[in-house]
């Protein structure tokens, strides 16, 4: 099924939805509850972090479908989060909203951006021209460590 998408700023009302929204997806993955509980701070913002965290969300008939998150200050930068509702998965929401941020990272003057990846997601990453430039221990369970990529905002 393809899905009409609108790319538009995120509003800090919408905080909390964004969080359940980061949930939702991360379970796609088969996670069990008790690993979701420890992500829920880190995948929860609030609502001033919306703004500050250059969020863009994805919405279809009114719903958010998925958002994304270019944080910190140029030349290098963190594509923070990119979550696509389980629902909207393999409709390309999530290669939108990764060009959307490369295209927001390029606007604030970043020359490149680095993704902490759920092991999950190194592909999809990969397929958007992210390379692996080492990994970084979890901050949510000790001894996991994920996948550091490294995508060029000047091409």
């Amino acid at each position: 099924m393809i899905m009409a998408v609108v790319l538009r700023p995120g509003r800090p009302d919408e905080a909390a939805l964004l969080g359940e929204l980061a949930l939702r997806s991360k379970a796609f993955w088969g996670y069990d509850q008790q690993l979701l509980d420890l992500w829920r701070d880190e995948l929860t913002l609030a609502p001033r972090e919306v703004v500050v965290r250059r969020t863009a969300v994805a919405e279809s008939d009114g719903a958010i479908v998925g958002f994304v998150t270019v944080e910190g200050v140029p030349p290098t930068g963190e594509l923070g989060m990119l979550f696509v509702a389980p629902e909207a998965i393999g409709n390309g929401i999530g290669r939108d909203l990764f060009r959307h941020a490369l295209q927001t990272a390029r606007d604030a003057g970043f020359t490149r951006l680095t993704v902490e990846s759920d092991p999950n997601a190194e592909p999809f990453y990969r397929t958007m021209g992210a390379v692996n430039i080492g990994s970084v221990a979890s901050t949510a369970i000790p001894g996991r460590h994920l996948p550091l990529l490294e995508v060029d905002c000047t091409q």
